[in-house]
């Protein structure tokens, strides 16, 4: 990798619609107030960021490690939301979409990820108050303060961030008087294993294992038809992926299916069925619950996997089930949705307050603990909740949730609409809730109990 060291100088959000962001490298010696806000992902968060900084007339830049916007949503492009649309669209960023008649998708239909970022996310990304502030192909790798390491304290509220990226094979440094990391935790995540430790093992099968919900129906039918397939996970992600997997084993009846979770009784996978006001959702359980019932699909649980390991019929997963030792052997491939983690080391030499359970913004931690609380009973929060120690640095989205899968995505752009009000200046609009939720019901309901909640494999958003 070539070493080239370069300062970029961001133009105000507000230039005339022809000025693009300049290529050429040149030192900055603007004024830490000139500086623009950077934001860190062009996702639905990050986009809804830079929509609420072009209302307000605030400077910044948009660093984006795919080619395009709304890359990670593509990974998962052919999974359906269980919200509609009015649910999945920030009121700023449409009523920016609409000065270039952009038309609004049907309000209570269900996007699929490839809609939601071809409808919406890459439109967006192609305003001209936007697209030229939009570095694709850029890769965070740390965010630190100019010139002052993570011990020094003096004057660092006054010194700019610096950020380290990667494009093309040569370094940039962009500076910035504010961050928003809005990077999420999709690529990062959990192991199979119940303690939550990746051992060399489960590395090893890379191959045969995927990490969240393959497109089985499609460019991924041959990996899993007539195989022996184990999905590990007791959540939405592992439910949408059982469904698929029983639709192609009514085409090719050799497919085995076997759910492997840590729930004490299949019965706690199924949600609020009926009972949830998303009804999208409700029905993903209801689905689960019939195929279980008709033993379409095998079921597993407690069974808590203490490392997954290959042999000579395939891959063995071995654990306890009832507090004994047992194996499950002959698998052919494995699909993992056991929630994902953030990836925190691009923030290691700022100084961050982390729970550490949950791995959230740490203020957050009471608000959004699975062990306490479903998607709908998280309170709406804002900035006074995402400050970090590290002054003008801000974890927003899905990241600022760590492990816990309690996020939806309008919370998001709440975070972001208070965020960006207070680096504006405009404190009692960053205190103000505006967030319209419905009742959003239940993650999983035990049906021993009235308590509702989400475990680490659930997914709310």
């Amino acid at each position: 990798m070539e070493n080239l060291t370069i300062s970029l100088k961001a133009n105000g959000c507000c230039a005339p619609q022809n000025q693009s962001f300049p290529t050429k490298a040149e030192v900055s010696h603007e004024p830490k107030s000139k500086l623009p806000v950077a934001i860190i992902g062009a996702g639905p968060v990050g986009l809804a960021a830079a929509a609420h900084l072009v209302s307000r007339e605030e400077s910044f830049i948009l660093l984006e490690a795919g080619q395009q916007a709304g890359a990670n949503i593509l990974t998962w492009e052919h999974v359906r939301l269980f919200s509609p649309w009015r649910y999945n669209i920030d009121k700023a960023a449409s009523a920016l979409l609409e000065l270039h008649d952009w038309i609004h998708p049907d309000p209570e239909a269900l996007p699929t990820g490839k809609d939601l970022a071809e409808q919406y996310l890459q439109p967006l990304s192609n305003i001209p108050e936007i697209q030229p502030y939009l570095h694709l192909n850029t890769k965070v790798l740390s965010i630190g303060k100019k010139d002052t390491d993570k011990m020094k304290t003096a004057n660092r509220d006054g010194v700019p961030f610096i950020i380290y990226a990667e494009k093309d094979g040569m370094f940039q440094t962009f500076e910035a008087r504010a961050v928003l990391d809005a990077t999420g935790t999709w690529g990062n995540p959990n192991p199979s294993t119940s303690n939550g430790i990746w051992l060399n093992d489960e590395k090893s099968l890379r191959n045969h294992i995927f990490y969240g919900i393959p497109d089985i129906l499609g460019k991924e039918k041959e990996r899993y038809a007539k195989k022996r397939v184990s999905v590990v996970g007791g959540g939405h992600s592992a439910i949408n992926a059982l469904l698929e997997l029983a639709k192609l084993k009514e085409s090719y009846p050799n497919t085995e299916i076997i759910w492997v979770m840590r729930r004490q009784s299949v019965e706690d996978a199924y949600g609020g069925e009926e009972k949830d006001a998303l009804e999208a959702r409700g029905a993903l359980g209801s689905r689960i619950h019939q195929l279980v019932d008709q033993k379409m699909i095998k079921v597993e649980t407690p069974f808590f996997i203490q490392n997954l390991r290959r042999s000579e019929n395939g891959i063995d997963l071995i654990g306890t089930q009832n507090g004994k030792q047992r194996t499950l052997s002959g698998i052919d491939e494995v699909i993992v949705n056991t929630g994902s983690r953030p990836d925190l080391t691009i923030v290691s030499e700022l100084r961050t307050s982390i729970d550490p359970s949950t791995e959230s913004t740490e203020a957050l931690a009471p608000l959004i603990d699975p062990n306490i609380h479903s998607c709908g009973t998280v309170r709406p929060h804002g900035e006074k909740e995402l400050r970090q120690p590290e002054k003008n640095f801000y974890m927003v989205g899905a990241k600022s949730y760590g492990r816990a899968p309690t996020f939806l995505m309008a919370t998001g752009y709440e975070q972001v609409r208070s965020v960006v009000a207070y680096l504006s200046g405009d404190h009692a609009a960053a205190e103000k809730v505006e967030l319209d939720l419905p009742e959003t019901g239940v993650c999983s309901l035990n049906s021993k109990s009235s308590k509702t909640s989400c475990d680490e494999s659930s997914s709310c958003c």
